[in-house]
């Protein structure tokens, strides 16, 4: 019995989300097709010049755009944006430093050390259990 192997694709939805570019400024070719799990690697590993200036110029997707500005998307939400972002409009929001950001900035840093405070609890929880255990 000979036995072969079915290429696994993927919609060019959850190709560019893994590519982390935004969809829609992607080629339409991209956007058109299917992609495969090989050529997603080979796009990874050496990518085009059209995912190169997507990466470096945008616009970019709103978990790039968060993570850029350094909150959350729900925060990007509630600051007003709703699209993707060049990098110029980016750094644009970086240097104008509204309110907003501000806050969302000091909301999210305050989860990271939440997040790290249950994170060390639960390290010192299963250390005391496997003392009682042993």
């Amino acid at each position: 019995m000979t036995s072969h192997q079915n290429t696994q694709t993927m919609k060019p939805a959850t190709a560019a989300k893994k590519l982390g570019v935004y969809l829609e400024a992607t080629p339409a070719e991209f956007q058109e097709g299917v992609v495969s799990r090989s050529e997603l690697s080979a796009l990874q590993a050496d990518p085009p010049e059209w995912l190169q200036e997507l990466r470096r110029n945008g616009p970019h997707p709103r978990p790039v755009v968060a993570n850029k500005l350094g909150v959350s998307i729900a925060g990007l939400a509630r600051g007003g944006v709703t699209e993707a972002l060049t990098t110029e409009q980016i750094e644009a929001l970086k240097q104008e430093e509204p309110e907003w950001l501000l806050r969302e900035r000091a909301t999210q840093s305050e989860v990271r050390k939440e997040t790290v405070r249950i994170k060390e609890r639960n390290a010192e929880r299963a250390e005391k259990a496997r003392e009682q255990n042993s």
